[in-house]
């Protein structure tokens, strides 16, 4: 049995040590041009959403707000847009930014996000992703209830009329 157990320890240690290698000897291509290989592609989105789930539990919006208040959301669609939100992911009617089609990974398209619960799109705002293009705006010191209205525009982004976003944001 110490035999076996000692067998798998060193492997793992020559395991380790190989990707270690690997990694810090710079061969794994970190390029945004490349695509990732399929296990990356597989697992971050899976670590991605675990993690969402787990940190934004129990997160509600401030006491008062409803988040299908159209103040609210009305609020909501202006930080979108003076926050520059709407570079990467585009708005009703609006494109995004040119320079978002070479993040990698791609900005979700709000329209799919949506349908997630309200405190993981608000964890999401608050907090960023990291190594993403998404960044933390509760970093650079946007009060909750901002982001907050943000994330009652988000979940009514795929039924809101160009013509009622374009009037909200100017």
């Amino acid at each position: 049995m110490r035999l076996l157990l000692a067998f798998i320890g060193l492997v793992a240690i020559v395991v380790g040590i190989a990707a270690a290698g690997f990694f810090f000897g710079g061969f794994y291509n970190i390029a945004a041009a490349v695509d990732d290989p399929a296990i990356v592609t597989w697992a971050l989105p899976k670590v991605r959403e675990a993690a969402i789930d787990r940190y934004s539990a129990g997160l509600k919006p401030p006491a008062g707000m409803s988040l299908d208040d159209t103040a609210v959301i009305q609020a909501g669609a202006r930080a979108f847009a003076q926050r520059g939100c709407i570079n990467c992911h585009g708005g009703p009617g609006v494109d995004w930014a040119k320079f978002s089609e070479g993040l990698h990974p791609d900005p979700p398209d709000l329209k799919d996000v949506a349908g997630d619960e309200p405190r993981q799109i608000f964890w999401v705002i608050k907090n960023g992703i990291n190594m993403t293009g998404m960044p933390s705006f509760g970093k650079i010191g946007v009060d909750d209830k901002e982001l907050w209205s943000i994330t009652a525009f988000v979940k009514k982004f795929g039924t809101v009329k160009p013509e009622d976003y374009k009037a909200w944001t100017q």
